[in-house]
């Protein structure tokens, strides 16, 4: 391990300065570097000063380079294929993960500043292969590669191991050696395969003959794959012990939480588990933090939604409602809502059930029988915290709206979700609830509904001019210039699917006077969404016709999403 910084500060004096290590082992150290001549790193953690982890860790941070607990790495066989084992093992290095469409190979380093040996590795790769490069513990490294490098990775490969071979039920649950348990490769070849294909839910689900493995790829289940029925109860304890499920209860639901890394990037595992007449059927939400996130900007909101949008965000107090189903991208912009505001100059809170995605400065709580704590509750807490805003994870009862409306008239920005179907729709739902309309007018600054639709494929879509019947579809005239809409083809790009990842269609009600006053007086939807078409409203359907006008998707795919029927 390297020992300076690229300011040459020394790493003895780094780790003094962090209280780490005594001035007198420091000493010890380096009067027995001057014998053996290795790097003080690693003669730190031999001599028992410091953890491997501790110095990967400053390490990390003095150096401005990012780091990787391998020990809780998924290691991609793609990756491993490119560079032989005794490069990686002569070097200390691991490769970790292969994007072929970066052409970017992450590697796992033990000496960040090794020109040798990275050139080395350079000359075996093609040469427009970039290389990423994290900074693990050099017996870290040396453990993952006898583990990896001896062993089959790809899900085929192991397949057939296991229907070759004996399971070891000893070693599932085990810590050391665990890949020589084909059922562990398994499991973690299925995680990383989920990821790299951009799916947010893995399901596991067994039949009376058979196990099926589907994928929730831009809001549809795929099939991946069909396993033996014998291959589940191994495959399920392993998710258990990584979930933290209790292995020994198999006839009540459980819940559990995977931490691991996955193509150089940490990936939380959401693990629910629910008895079935065949076994246990088990469903894993993928939580990837960086595409959690998203900019404001890059939501794909029309210029005039955007616009409206920040001056919604702009007033100080007030709430604002994101509505839609499970799976419509409600914490998504939610999160991207509380990012765009998020500086030292505010304090935001959080109430989630539970806490998605970890943010700097913003202070989250988790909710849940285990926390011993309710949204109503949550919320009558926080506001002892002095918070600038809050936001609420879903507004679900009474007692929850009125605590959730108290924050907001006693000047407090509120944020949540509520179920339902368009942004109109959400008053006579509050007012279902339980919400006086008097105190809804005045409070609500405005309401977000949303859907995600399927991008087309920019590999493979094609293009023809509307007909008369997708003209009266579009709302368009049939005497105007007809557009070209394209469809979906299919290639090997989008796995033939003729479309690939999604984007989000919203509606947007700025609850100005007008709507004030017709919300007191308990006027209808149809009365509220006539005053506010009056003032600019555009429905989800305008939005969505926008989207297949720029050529985004298709006209199929909008009216799998909206009602069109309408329009005919």
């Amino acid at each position: 391990m390297t020992s300076t910084t690229p300011e040459s500060r020394p790493f003895g004096e780094i780790l003094i300065t962090a209280g780490i290590l005594s001035e007198d082992q420091l000493r010890v150290a380096l009067r027995e570097q001057r014998h053996c001549n290795q790097p003080l790193g690693k003669l730190l953690v031999e001599l028992g000063f410091v953890s491997e982890a501790t110095v990967r860790e400053v390490l990390s941070e003095s150096l401005g380079q990012q780091s990787i607990d391998i020990s809780k790495a998924i290691i991609d066989p793609q990756a491993i294929r490119l560079l032989p084992r005794d490069i990686a093992t002569r070097f200390h290095l691991l490769p970790l993960d292969f994007d072929s469409d970066r052409q970017r190979l992450t590697l796992a380093v033990s000496e960040i500043n090794d020109i040798v040996g990275l050139d080395r590795v350079r000359s075996l790769l093609p040469k427009n292969v970039e290389l990423k490069l994290l900074i693990a513990g050099e017996s870290e490294i040396d453990r993952a590669i006898d583990q990896h490098y001896g062993h089959e990775l790809s899900i085929d490969g192991i397949l057939h191991e296991i229907e070759t071979g004996e399971i070891d039920w000893q070693s599932l649950s085990a810590a050391d050696d665990q890949y020589s348990q084909p059922v562990v490769r398994l499991i973690d070849a299925i995680l990383s395969d989920a990821v790299k294909k951009d799916a947010s839910d893995i399901h596991f689900e067994p039949e009376a003959g058979f196990l099926r493995i589907r994928y929730r790829i831009d809001g549809l289940l795929r099939q991946i794959r069909v396993l033996h029925k014998s291959c589940w109860p191994a495959m399920t304890v392993r998710i258990k012990v990584l979930s933290g499920m209790n292995i020994a209860e198999t006839r009540a639901p459980q819940d559990g939480r995977i931490s691991l890394s996955v193509s150089g990037r940490p990936i939380d595992f959401r693990a629910a588990c629910q008895p079935t007449i065949h076994g246990e059927n088990i469903v894993l939400r993928i939580l990837d933090r960086q595409k959690g996130i998203v900019p404001l900007e890059h939501l794909g909101l029309a210029e005039d939604h955007l616009l409206c949008l920040k001056r919604m965000i702009a007033r100080p107090e007030g709430i604002i409602l994101v509505t839609g189903p499970t799976g419509s991208g409600k914490t998504t912009t939610l999160y991207s809502l509380l990012n765009y505001i998020n500086s030292e100059k505010i304090h935001i809170m959080t109430l989630e059930d539970p806490v998605e995605y970890p943010l700097a400065l913003v202070r989250q709580t988790s909710i849940g029988e285990s926390a011993k704590l309710d949204f109503a509750n949550g919320i009558r807490c926080m506001m002892r915290q002095d918070p600038d805003v809050i936001l609420v994870g879903e507004i679900r009862d009474a007692a929850t709206a009125e605590m959730a409306f108290r924050a907001a008239m006693t000047g407090h920005q509120v944020y949540s979700t509520l179920h339902t179907n368009s942004a109109i729709g959400a008053l006579p739902r509050l007012l279902d609830i339980g919400v006086l309309p008097d105190i809804m007018a005045g409070n609500i600054i405005g309401i977000v509904a949303q859907r995600l639709i399927r991008r087309l494929c920019e590999h493979c879509k094609s293009g023809s001019h509307a007909n008369s019947g997708e003209m009266r579809l579009l709302g368009l005239p049939d005497d105007r210039p007809r557009p070209v809409l394209y469809r979906a083809s299919g290639c090997e790009q989008c796995a033939y699917q003729g479309y690939r990842g999604r984007l989000a269609i919203i509606e947007l009600l700025r609850i100005d006077a007008g709507i004030d006053q017709l919300i007191s007086r308990r006027a209808t939807p149809q009365e509220i969404r006539n005053h506010a078409i009056q003032h600019g409203f555009s429905s989800l359907v305008d939005d969505a016709v926008r989207r297949v006008l720029d050529g985004s998707t298709s006209l199929e795919e909008i009216g799998r999403v909206v009602d069109l029927s309408e329009r005919m």
